[in-house]
This record gives C-alpha cells, structure tokens and sequence, in this order.
C-alpha cells in the first residue's frame, strides 16, 4: 500500500535557519530515485542543490522560486509503496494518504493551492491531475485584453497573495507566467511597479516642472537584502561594530615578482601559477613569523585567540555578490597547491557551487581589489578575524631603481588590523615583509 513520506528542508549547518528556493529539479508526478537532487536553494552562504531521500513519486511540492523556506518545513512529499519501491504514477496515489500541510500545496494527487481573484480572499483547496492547466479547469482562463477573469485564479505561493494584498491588487488581471500559468512573484512586482505614481520631480530651483515640458520618471528599485547579499552586509555591519581597526599601506616595486612568476610558467610542465597564488604564498610566510595576526578576539571571554592553522580566504565577485572562499590549512601548501585550490575555489564560487564549509571558517583574508583597476583601498576586515591585506592594480609607474629613474610595475599594498590584537609595530613589520618578498622574492628563501 503506497505511503507519502514529507521531506522537509534539512539543517544545512552554520547555523543556517531558512533557504530561498532558486529552481525545482522535478515536477509533480515524477519519479525520483533515492539522494536525487529536487530542489536547488540559496542560503546565506551557498547555492546548493538539496536531495530527496526517499525514492518514488513526488505528489507535491512546496513553495515557488522566490520563496524563502524555512528549516524543517516541507519540500516536497513523496509517495512510496510498503516495501520502499515507488509507485508507476501519481495516479496509485491512493485519496486517504496523509495530508500535509505548507506553502500553498497538499499531498494527495497533485493538488495545488488556488486562490479567488483579489489578494485578500480565503484560498480553498482542491485535486487536479499532476501536469492539469488549472485555470483550463478552473474556468479561469482570462477574456478580452484587459479583461477580468471570472472565479479563482491559480496562485500557489501564500507569498505572492500577500504581495497583492498589501498593495490592492486583483490577482484576476493577471496572467501568470508561470508553469500552468501560475501566478509568481515577478508577475505581481512587475503589475505594481506599473501601477505606482509616476512623481513628477522638481526643477533645481525648488518650482516644479513647466506644464507639458518632458520629464523622466524612473520608478524606484528595491532589493532585498537576504541571501548572501544579506550575509555580507550583517557581516561588515557586525565588523564595523565590534572592531576598533586602523589601516596602514606602501607602495612596492613588483617588477620582480612578475619575473619570477613568468620564470615558473615557462618552466616545461609546470602548473600555471597566478600572481594571487604567489601573494598567498607570502602571506602564509609572513603570518609564520607574525603569528599574532592569525588571531580572532573572544569578546564573550575578554580573550584573544590564536590559531595554530592558516585558513586563507580570498574575495571572489561573482554574479550573487562578493564572497570569500577559504583555503584550508593554506601554510602546509606550495604556490603550486596553492594555485590549483585557488583556482578550483573561484570557478566553484562563480558556479555557485561552494558548500558552507568552503566559505567559512577563516583566519585571514587576502583581498586583491585590484582586478578592479583600482590602486588602493581601505577594506573592512572579514568578522571575526583580525586582518586582512589588501593588494591593488600592478601599473607601470615611475621608480628610484638602484639609484636611478626608471618605469617599473609598481603595486599598492594596505593592511587593515585589529588595533585589540596588534599595535603599529606588529603591523608595520608584517606589511614591510610582504612588501620585501614582493619587491625581492628571494627574501622568502629563507624560511624554507
């Protein structure tokens, strides 16, 4: 006798509370294997693809892309037999399973949430067919151009009938673009931003605007700010807070580390080694001898800690916004490994395909703004760590060179430190030796 089994969404660790949904993997009606991914979501930290782990046929799902889940409710039910095989079909689905409550669908033979034309009606329930045109057997289907809709419309996330309601809008007027012509959030954002007021805006004098004389109007544009979006701001929010932090720079002459680096490519069968490759290379040296600076603060405890191991981080801009993938025990690394991680981190993290652990977890942090095209800048250090080197764009400039003028490749190098963990001479000295290794990469022979 077939049984439904809800999954709902798991802990995703670090302690992750809620997940945006960005993609379904599966419709109602198909069967899925065991550890299948079904849903791909956004958390504060990662994009990631969530699997099933039951096997069978999926006769609901819950909630619309847009949608923000939070841990433990349910994502999909799935529908097995007593003996852990799936069902052909939906349709073996028998009607007295359990009901399952959530965002705008139930279990049971596909069924779906339709909500009645304005925002702020009640939505009943019923079953359609799994694939079914719910408006088609709703009588839903709209009319004439600009015509309203008779009876329900199809509206399956309590998310957007909350978004009508706020704003007065019928969802009859609306055609969805969504799968069976659902109804989405997108459809309903676009239908405010077209029926807000235009505001006509003052001339620079304070008098308003010439009667019939043009004037563009541009409607505001809200984000909001979750997601990662919303980490990265809570997190130099908290930084900003909490860390008495100063910032000291110098310029360094790289003419020779970009020798160096030309030298190791050239090298027949050698792995590519990028300029940020080199640069973590010298700040895992560097940390070895200021050791100080691999250090965190324990406000709770009135502490500094310091740690034996150097988690490198590094900012990557992606599509979704800076984040900071982070190489594990980085100091037991050569520029070669250091290279391969390096690159493998920021193809994941421009996929969207790092896990939490590989965005967390951080000692230090090296920033190299100046892929940008920028000289320099004063960064905000990456809570809770306690420093962060900050490199700019490596230009041709003018140079005292052995005590004469000359063009050399010339980089700005800040850092940006915790003043409750170091004081400028500690500071000053980790600066001038990643400057030295920069300007003469022989300088960190000899540690080895």
């Amino acid at each position: 006798m077939p049984q439904v089994l809800e999954f709902t969404l798991p802990d995703l660790g670090e302690g992750l509370t809620e997940a945006e949904i960005v993609r379904w993997l599966v419709e109602v009606g198909d069967v899925v294997a065991v550890d299948q991914p079904v849903v791909e979501v956004e958390t504060a930290k990662a994009m990631v693809e969530v699997p099933c782990p039951y096997g069978g046929v999926v006769t609901a799902r819950f909630g619309e892309p847009g949608d923000e889940v939070p841990v433990g409710k349910p994502l999909v039910t799935v529908a097995v037999d007593g003996q852990g095989a799936a069902p052909e079909s939906v349709a073996d689905f028998p009607d007295t399973a359990r009901q399952t409550g959530g965002s705008g669908a139930e279990s049971g033979s596909g069924s779906v949430l339709v909500g009645y034309g304005t925002g702020g009606a009640a939505p009943r329930r019923r079953r359609v067919r799994p694939g079914a045109d719910v408006r088609a057997e709703d009588g839903a289907e709209g009319g004439a151009e600009g015509g309203v809709a008779e009876g329900p419309v199809p509206v399956v996330s309590p998310l957007v009938r909350r978004l009508a309601r706020e704003h007065g809008l019928d969802l009859r007027t609306l055609r969805g673009t969504g799968k069976n012509g659902l109804i989405l959030r997108t459809d309903v954002e676009r239908a405010i931003a077209a029926a807000e007021p235009a505001t006509v805006p003052a001339l620079a004098n304070g008098s308003a605007t010439q009667a019939g004389s043009p004037v563009a109007v541009g409607t505001e544009t809200r984000v909001p700010l979750r997601g990662l979006r919303g980490l990265v701001a809570e997190k130099l929010s908290r930084s900003r807070r909490e860390i008495p932090d100063a910032t000291t720079w110098v310029d360094a002459d790289a003419t020779e580390l970009l020798a160096v680096r030309a030298a190791m490519n050239a090298a027949s069968g050698a792995r590519k080694v990028s300029v940020l490759a080199l640069l973590a290379r010298i700040c895992t040296a560097a940390l070895a001898r200021y050791p100080e600076l691999n250090a965190r603060v324990d406000t709770e405890r009135n502490e500094i800690v310091r740690l034996p191991a150097v988690h490198l981080g590094f900012a990557a801009q992606t599509d979704r916004g800076l984040v900071v993938p982070v190489i594990r025990d980085a100091h037991a690394r050569t520029t070669e490994e250091l290279a391969a991680e390096i690159a493998r981190l920021t193809e994941a993290a421009r996929a969207g395909t790092l896990s939490p652990a590989e965005l967390t977890g951080g000692t230090f942090t090296l920033n190299n703004y100046g892929v940008f095209g920028v000289d320099g800048s004063t960064p905000i250090i990456n809570h809770p760590e306690a420093a962060m080197l900050g490199v700019g764009r490596i230009a041709a400039k003018p140079w005292v060179h052995e005590g004469e003028l000359a063009v050399r490749q010339v980089v700005q190098l800040s850092f940006t430190f915790d003043h409750r963990v170091c004081d400028g001479g500690t500071s000053g000295g980790f600066l001038r030796f990643v400057a030295d290794c920069v300007e003469q990469p022989a300088v960190l022979l000899r540690g080895v």
